[in-house]
């Protein structure tokens, strides 16, 4: 049977063979370590829960206008101006099937064929694959690790065609925990204004982050960059409501109805109930959010500390996310692999520990490892890294 070009051109996900060997492990019967959990471990927080018991006895269980029910959009507005400073109409925001519908949306409707999106490395997976979905061309920049893999506005420059719609930022980072300055934003986002590009800041991770220095929206330095901006976010990371799958999106009106008409003919709307969970989750206590970040504070610290004493293995202490990425690459070649993924590869194989190459992301010599799991269970993993490097060295 046939299969179109645009599938046919995907990359398979490295995360997910990982997963899966993993997976098969544990069918054995092995004791497997799992660090490539992109959730945090705790359940929804139960007010959440009780917002959605009440919403299904209520008969809140029909279609829902595709872009998101009202109440929810005013929630959201709400939580923008209060968390961002940041005034949105209704018509300028979309509720969407997770943050990743959002984005592969949005994608949709800005590219045509051949347009060109500036990504900077590491990146989160899936950006390179929704650009390649919408017919567009991933341009993509090294964050230096040297530089806390950030970019500069000079990369960006320097990488704009006339073919170049976009830029994309994710800060904090999805894999390596960097957080952009406000300063540092102010400058990239001058770039985009001088070019008239449109700015896409996927900010999912935005109440992750553990610093004294709070995150700043891309949107909110100035009105001329909050005209051509278009801001992704959700309650997935933040309430640790992964499986509920609401994002939104916050950006110019034309996009917005761009983007809840593609919905209209493919997902319809995002699940109702789970609308009103995000609502209760957006307007109700945020005690659990502090309560769920002091214990990844805990887990940062601890994983960093050891691994910063493993020979081969070097690392940042990431401002934000629950991931750690580290630079394995001397730690590989000292235990006898050519490779970091074949060094991964051998550390599932022979310690069951299992955590994420970085070539998912664009930086191959990286591991991402997520310590979003209980402190026995990153304990246990740690003793085992350490075990598997000092015993080949």
């Amino acid at each position: 049977m046939k299969l179109s070009q645009r599938v046919q051109q995907l990359t398979p996900s490295k995360t997910i063979e990982i997963t899966a060997t993993a997976k098969e492990l544990k069918k054995q019967g092995h004791d497997v370590v799992v660090l490539g959990a992109g959730e945090p471990d705790f359940n929804t927080p139960d007010h959440i829960l009780e917002a959605a018991s009440r919403a299904m006895k209520e008969g809140q269980t029909k279609y829902t206008p595709a872009g998101g029910i009202v109440e929810l959009k005013d929630a959201i507005t709400e939580k923008f101006q209060r968390d961002n400073g940041l005034d949105y109409n209704r018509d300028e925001v979309i509720v969407t099937v997770g943050a990743k519908h959002a984005l592969y949306n949005l994608f949709q409707v800005i590219l045509d064929p051949g347009d060109e999106v500036i990504i900077p490395a590491p990146y989160w997976v899936s950006y390179i694959e929704q650009v390649k979905l919408a017919g567009g061309v991933p341009v993509v920049i090294d964050g230096k690790e040297e530089n806390a893999f950030k970019v500069t506005p000079e990369q960006v420059k320097s990488a704009i065609t006339d073919k170049t719609v976009a830029f994309l930022i994710n800060s904090p980072s999805n894999p390596t925990g960097t957080m952009y300055s406000e300063a540092e934003l102010k400058a990239l986002g001058d770039v985009c204004v001088e070019n008239e590009l449109l700015v896409v800041s996927d900010e999912i991770y935005e109440h992750l982050v553990y610093g004294e220095e709070r995150p700043v929206s891309m949107a909110a330095i100035s009105p001329e960059l909050k005209e051509r901006t278009v801001t992704i976010n959700g309650v997935s990371k933040t309430y640790s409501m992964t499986g509920w799958r609401i994002g939104y999106a916050a950006g110019d009106a034309r996009i917005i109805k761009a983007m809840s008409g593609l919905s209209s003919h493919s997902t319809s709307n995002p699940a109702s109930v789970a609308q009103y969970a995000a609502m209760e989750a957006l307007k109700g206590s945020q005690e659990p959010v502090k309560n769920m970040l002091a214990a990844f504070r805990q887990r940062r610290d601890f994983v960093v500390d050891r691994l910063q004493k493993m020979p081969g293995i070097h690392c940042n202490r990431p401002q934000g996310t629950f991931y750690v990425f580290a630079n394995a690459e001397e730690a590989a070649k000292k235990t006898g692999y050519d490779s970091t993924d074949e060094w991964v590869k051998a550390l599932l194989e022979k310690e069951k520990v299992a955590l994420v190459p970085g070539a998912a992301f664009g930086s191959p010599s990286h591991v991402r490892i997520s310590y979003a799991t209980s402190m026995e269970q990153l304990e246990k993993a740690m003793d085992r890294l350490e075990r598997f490097i000092r015993a080949n060295t």
